[in-house]
């Protein structure tokens, strides 16, 4: 396969380098402490009112580190993370990386047969937990035995404030479950590494940073293995791409709003670490689907500079009538990924904010920053912008051939941010890369003679709700075993609210089966993006000669 022949290139903002350079950094830590080095005394975070500096932040994770370290832990050891967006997870997360072991990224509303299956796929060893899913651990803590379990609060951080927070969940919200574990505090866990001795490991860009879990283009979750220099790579595409915005301008500090889970390498990326590569001042959410509660914080934040989000949580505010002008008056860029932007979602924010969304596109098992808009542009593209400085973009048939230009093909992509693979998956990884190292993303695109994409489908069945992926397989093999369902099959339809929504057609093999029945059970199995909106029960399913559902066919119904 030959080269592209790059058009994008053209396209670039004056100042923006066509490659990166990542050379002068050993690993991902480097880069974390030069960060603390340089801005000491700056504060790192904000969360519930209460700050953090990068000072405070470089102890706190350092103690964590020696804490696991203590532990007698394999080298690469895998340590699993399943907290919402709370200071704990910038500790924990940087405190993984320090010890020289591997970040697992679990969603915390994950139910207890789906935290199995990524516990056990990863090997993890330890789990950093908050209460409030403690309960849910603890149904398959027998199955799935750990060396360490560590629990946290809402509110274990913040002092007296952090007292009342926790009282009202525990107490008035009732939103923590009873559990029973054997387990560590978080603060326990603080004062043991402050009293051990730190060893700082040998670690080098060709280790493994994240193991982040990922359908890929199809399929049962997989864990996309991101190494130090996959991960800092694309922060460094992500700055020299977002520079142009930031030129004469003098801000002292920038602000990153953190409303998207840092869980999701998204946020990941586009918040937690290259907000600490900019120096910058995270403002942690974590609930923003409180709108209410959403708003009062924007209302006391007018420093908010740079807004990563996706649509469904763009059109919750363009919908609310406090969102107003000058709500966020100091908004520098928005950045609009994880699912399909919306136009008229993204003129409207324009129209309030004054900003436009630059619409970015990527992948857990790209880093995920692959193509994004420059800041520059005057209104939203309808595009999904360049590629990121060293990143190549192809748009392949079925054949593997490049198509011309304005054709539909597979997105392809090949750079310094993509994977090193599917963790334990070798075949699973030979399916996804082209002979020469392209990521085969399994979206459809179309590049013009500019070098811009537009995405225009997906190739595989994969159901994106909310930014986040849904995969009609598993959805089926789950479902299909409910007693009184003879078949099923999972698609997904439009939705105003999160851009699309699962459909279940189910053939019953007991006619007393109800749209209730298997509500009540996909509540038990599913995390609630997964879960079917719609159920709809169906005489039979319309299959290939060969008995394959025929989704396409169930999608024209």
């Amino acid at each position: 396969m030959l080269n592209p022949s790059k058009p994008w290139l053209k396209n670039y903002p004056e100042g923006v380098p066509h490659e990166v350079d990542i050379s002068a950094y050993s690993s991902l830590v480097e880069m974390f402490e030069e960060s603390f080095a340089r801005f000491p005394s700056r504060n790192a975070c904000e969360y519930m009112g209460k700050f953090f500096t990068y000072r405070e932040l470089d102890h706190l994770s350092k103690n964590f580190a020696s804490y696991l370290q203590t532990l007698g832990l394999e080298p690469g050891a895998r340590v699993a993370i399943m907290l919402p967006n709370v200071v704990q997870f910038q500790i924990t997360m940087l405190g993984i990386l320090r010890a020289g072991y591997v970040v697992v990224n679990v969603n915390p509303l994950y139910t207890a047969r789906e935290l199995e299956y990524q516990l056990k796929d990863s090997g993890a060893s330890v789990l950093i937990i908050l209460e409030n899913f403690a309960h849910v651990y603890q149904q398959i803590a027998t199955d799935v035995p750990l060396k360490k379990t560590i629990v946290t609060s809402l509110g274990e951080l913040i002092g007296l404030k952090g007292a009342i927070v926790n009282l009202v969940v525990r107490k008035v919200k009732k939103a923590v479950p009873a559990w029973s574990l054997s387990h560590d505090s978080f603060k326990t866990v603080l004062k043991k590494g402050a009293s051990s001795h730190f060893l700082k490991p040998n670690t080098s860009l060709d280790d493994i940073a994240f193991l982040q879990y990922t359908g890929g283009t199809t399929g049962v979750a997989k864990g996309a293995i991101l190494l130090h220099r996959n991960i800092l790579s694309n922060v460094f595409q992500t700055e020299l791409w977002l520079e142009p915005g930031m030129r004469n301008r003098r801000e002292g500090q920038l602000v990153f709003l953190c409303a998207l889970p840092m869980y999701h390498i998204f946020a990941l990326t586009a918040c937690a670490l290259f907000g600490m590569r900019k120096g910058g001042l995270l403002v942690l959410v974590p609930n923003p689907r409180d709108i209410d509660g959403f708003l009062k914080l924007l209302d006391t934040h007018p420093n908010i500079h740079i807004f990563p989000g996706v649509n469904t949580l763009f059109n919750a505010l363009i919908h609310r009538p406090e969102f107003k002008k000058g709500v966020l008056p100091n908004l520098l860029v928005t950045i609009g990924g994880g699912m399909a932007m919306q136009k008229g979602v993204a003129d409207q924010w324009q129209k309030i904010t004054g900003v436009p969304i630059a619409e970015g596109y990527g992948l857990s098992e790209t880093a995920p920053v692959a193509c994004v808009n420059t800041p520059l542009i005057s209104a939203f593209t309808g595009t999904i912008g360049l590629p990121v400085p060293g990143t190549e973009v192809l748009i392949l048939d079925d054949a593997g051939i490049e198509v011309p230009f304005g054709t539909p093909g597979e997105i392809c992509i090949r750079g310094p941010q993509v994977m090193a693979g599917y963790w334990n998956k070798p075949e699973d990884t030979k399916n996804v890369m082209t002979p020469d190292g392209y990521f085969k993303s399994g979206d459809i695109g179309i590049m013009n003679e500019d070098g811009y994409t537009k995405i225009v489908d997906r190739k595989k069945d994969m159901i994106l709700v909310s930014g986040f992926n849904v995969y009609p397989n598993e959805l089926e093999e789950i479902i299909a075993l409910m007693p009184g369902v003879l078949e099923c099959a999972a698609i997904g339809v439009p939705n105003e609210d999160t851009g699309e929504a699962v459909k279940i057609f189910i053939v019953r093999s007991d006619p007393n089966l109800t749209e209730e029945d298997v509500a009540a059970y996909c509540k038990t199995e599913f995390t609630n993006y997964k879960r079917p909106k719609i159920i709809h029960f169906i005489d039979d399913l319309p299959k290939t000669n060969v008995g394959k559902v025929l989704r396409r066919q169930l999608r024209d119904l």
